[in-house]
Formats: C-alpha cells, sequence, structure tokens
C-alpha cells in the first residue's frame, strides 16, 4: 500500500468527494479504498483531516426496506422510554441523564 495523495483545503481535483458530499449526491463509497485526503489547516493545532473517494467508482445508496423503516422506529421509540418510570418522556433521553427529567431531577431538590 502506498502512500495516498494529499491536498489542502478546497484544492482537490474534481472527480473526488468526502462521504458527506457522496451521501448528499445520492451515493455511497460502496468498499472502495480511500482516493486521496484533503487536509484543512489550524492555529495551533493538527490539520483536520478528511478522505476522499472516487465519485465514478461510487454506488447508489441503498433504498430503505420497510424492514429498516420498522427496525429505526422501534430504535428510536426505545429512546425515549425512561428506564426508572418506563414512560414515554416525548423527547430522546439525554445520556447524560440515562432517565427523564422528572425522574433525574424530582420535585423535592427542585423545591429546596
Amino acid at each position: 500500500m502506498g502512500a495516498i495523495p494529499v491536498y489542502r483545503w478546497r484544492l482537490a481535483p474534481d472527480g473526488l468527494a468526502t462521504r458527506r458530499q457522496l451521501r448528499a449526491a445520492g451515493l455511497r463509497p460502496g468498499g472502495q479504498e480511500v482516493a486521496a485526503q484533503v487536509e484543512r489547516p489550524r492555529r495551533r493545532r493538527e490539520p483536520l483531516v478528511a478522505y476522499l473517494y472516487r465519485v465514478e467508482q461510487a454506488k447508489p445508496v441503498r433504498p430503505m426496506t420497510p424492514a429498516k423503516w420498522a427496525a429505526l422506529a422501534k430504535a428510536n421509540t426505545a429512546r425515549r422510554v425512561c428506564p426508572e418510570c418506563r414512560r414515554d418522556a416525548g423527547y430522546v433521553i439525554p445520556p447524560s441523564l440515562g432517565m427523564c427529567t422528572p425522574c433525574a431531577f424530582p420535585e423535592e431538590q427542585r423545591a429546596a
């Protein structure tokens, strides 16, 4: 494996795109190797690095099947259920709390 080309920010040649750019075009890398990388310099820190892929080798994004939609809905529902009171909080429970806000901060603590 040889070294990959490194380009400065905004100077990458046409035909190369980041994952995010591919996704915006409805594409995915599709298992191809990284073709190059682009570096964005920063002061007093290491540069930001983005990997580039060949657009002509990219494949279309796989469509969502009904089973995938169902699995995604189930996962999102699980993120909304409080493990303490077992109620749907109406929002995604923050991982920092690990439970809904009323369980994390009961009325006794709020009044004090």
